[in-house]
């Protein structure tokens, strides 16, 4: 008798444990409960161990790009006088871009020997093609607060049959073709040896009474 009770009691549990097996089974929510889900698994964040600096041009890049040009033309001279000469006799007619050049050189060097004429002269043609200044002559020349000689937007009249003109104007032709190498080369700035502005920048040449930076 008690083993029969023993069976009925291991059938009555089994039955149990199945009714709510396929119970559950059937519940999808439920069913998802029952189910351990994995974890997403995310890459790991990835950081860079360098700073990531644009590269800066250098020193000598930015002396090719303000004085490329200066004494790479093959002059036909053996010396500056002998090149101004040559130059004074030429005929074209004077363009603005020319006029304001050879006018930088004629009141700020005028009297000076032609190596001070033509560092100025180099100045004008230097920040013209620098990026840094208007990218014109008379843009640079007329720049506000930049030459003294200017006043109002405008230049002081010249006496055109003048020498000192027509040599200024010999010089500036010089200094916008590179004929002849300058002795304050990649110059931007400069300023009378009589003044001490204290500038911050790099010391290049003294000539005659300018002395020139970049």
């Amino acid at each position: 008798m008690r083993t029969k009770v023993e069976w009925a009691s291991a059938i009555a549990l089994a039955s149990t444990v199945l009714t709510v097996l396929l119970g559950a089974t059937g519940s999808g929510a439920a069913a998802a409960d029952l189910i351990p889900m994995l974890a997403e698994q995310k890459a790991p964040a990835a950081f860079v161990s360098q700073p990531v600096v644009q590269a800066l041009p250098s020193q000598d890049a930015d002396d090719q790009t303000a004085d490329g040009s200066d004494g790479s033309s093959t002059a036909n001279a053996d010396s500056l006088q002998e090149l101004v000469s040559q130059k004074a006799s030429d005929d074209d007619d004077l363009s603005p871009e020319m006029r304001c050049l050879a006018g930088a050189i004629y009141f700020e060097a005028r009297g000076e020997s032609l190596e001070g004429q033509l560092a100025v002269g180099r100045v004008v043609v230097n920040r013209s093609r620098s990026g840094r200044f208007p990218a014109s002559y008379c843009g640079v020349v007329y720049q506000r607060s930049q030459f003294s000689f200017i006043h109002g937007r405008s230049m002081p009249s010249v006496r055109e049959d003048s020498s000192g003109w027509q040599e200024a104007v010999a010089v500036a032709r010089i200094a916008d073709d590179g004929a002849w190498k300058s002795k304050a080369k990649g110059a931007l700035f400069f300023h009378a040896k009589r003044v001490s502005p204290n500038w911050r920048l790099t010391r290049l040449a003294q000539v005659d009474n300018h002395i020139f930076y970049r």
